[in-house]
């Protein structure tokens, strides 16, 4: 039996699917969230940073925000979702799942025993909703993470309509997202597509694949999923099951 909860606290905005009820789930996300607070409050710069810091001892959530951050060469708070999605996954599978999606407002970490589709959410361009990527169980866990300078709340200083990246961890993933997503710069949306490009090679690395979407431009680089058309309107980090 398939289990799928909404997890609201502040910020955090989590859809949950799961073949174990996430006992404790809750109490652990704002454990995690409390922590990072009281770090935030010692260390005023880790939340307005824009660029990695230097960290001594912290939390875990802190370190793997900061390590993520690392990597793509941006400011640690662009990894925090990402983190959440990450961690949350990692306590469910240690209390026995086989099967668990977590999607934390489009930052997506999974790992399960069957193939999934995740559709694509891109803004205003003729392909949002339209495809979708359809990930292998064997590939899994996995992170997912988009970042966008035309849709959702998060921080980006490019115009991309989406950056989604496929790596090993979404605390990476959501970093890696970010970094790319600044660099969605251009006249043309051509030349927007391959500026991204351009920046994910410099990171490649850390992923496993990127697509990035502007207006009626699209590229790839790496090894993503196999993308596949679907036939229903979705909203960013949608998932559902293939039968």
């Amino acid at each position: 039996m398939m289990i799928k909860r909404r997890i609201l606290m502040d910020e955090t905005d989590i859809t949950l699917q799961s073949d174990v009820e996430p006992h404790h789930l809750f109490d652990f996300i704002l454990k995690q969230r409390e922590e990072l607070k009281r770090y935030i409050r010692m260390h005023n710069d880790f939340q307005m940073s824009l660029e990695p810091l230097k960290i001594d001892k912290a939390p875990v959530i802190v370190e793997i925000m900061e390590k993520a951050a690392d990597k793509a060469g941006v400011g640690p708070m662009a990894a925090v979702a990402g983190t959440i999605s990450q961690l949350s996954l990692n306590f469910l599978l240690n209390h026995g799942a086989k099967y668990v999606i977590v999607d934390n407002g489009g930052d997506i970490a999974l790992k399960t025993n069957k193939d999934v589709i995740m559709g694509l959410y891109a803004g205003e361009s003729s392909l949002s909703g339209k495809i979708g990527f359809k990930i292998k169980y064997q590939k899994t866990p996995m992170g997912i993470c988009t970042s966008s300078g035309t849709v959702g709340h998060s921080i980006s200083f490019g115009k991309a309509d989406s950056v989604t990246v496929f790596s090993s961890k979404s605390s990476t993933a959501d970093a890696l997202a970010t970094s790319i997503a600044n660099h969605a710069t251009g006249n043309e949306d051509g030349e927007i597509v391959e500026n991204c490009l351009a920046k994910a090679e410099e990171l490649r690395e850390y992923f496993r694949g990127v697509m990035v979407v502007v207006g009626e431009a699209a590229g790839t680089i790496g090894k993503i999923p196999k993308l596949v058309e679907t036939d229903k309107k979705v909203v960013l980090g949608d998932i559902f099951d293939v039968y």
